[in-house]
């Protein structure tokens, strides 16, 4: 039974204080895109630029760090990182969704491509509004699994 995996990106907005990863990103896109994954996929998790691939349970502390200020080989490594954690939770035939920037995928989607999984990036091209108007859309309609 394949499943769905939405993997949101990490914003730069977060609580002062150690909080559950679901609750320590406080931006309008993070609440909006987070309650997007849990409406479509199976399981959902966090792409924290410090912390790698985080469940939305973990309790992890703020942090200053972005791989959009990050040179090509410590996003390489970084994302190394990830596939090692995302591997095991991926079996032939599931889905992922991204939730993330072009910098929070590109070194991830041939990857979990060659696991045999299928890959869709829903707001690909689009501006940061546009992807507010997206989400919002999609929440208004109540896309389910």
């Amino acid at each position: 039974m394949s499943k769905t995996i939405a993997l949101v990106a990490c914003v730069g907005g977060k609580r002062p204080e150690p909080s559950p990863a679901a609750d320590l990103y406080m931006s309008d896109w993070f609440l909006k895109a987070s309650a997007y994954a849990r409406m479509i996929a199976d399981e959902w998790y966090i792409l924290s630029a410090k912390y790698g691939l985080v469940r939305p349970t973990a309790v992890i502390a703020p942090y200053n760090v972005t791989l959009n200020r990050m040179r090509k080989a410590e996003r390489t490594a970084w994302a190394e990182q990830v596939l090692k954690s995302l591997c095991p939770l991926l079996t032939l035939g599931d889905e992922v969704i991204f939730l993330a920037g072009k910098n929070y995928r590109a070194d991830l989607i041939q990857p979990i491509r060659d696991l045999g999984c299928k890959v869709r990036v829903p707001m690909e091209g689009l501006g940061i509004g546009q992807q507010l108007s997206w989400l919002l859309k999609h929440l208004e309609q109540g896309h389910a699994k």
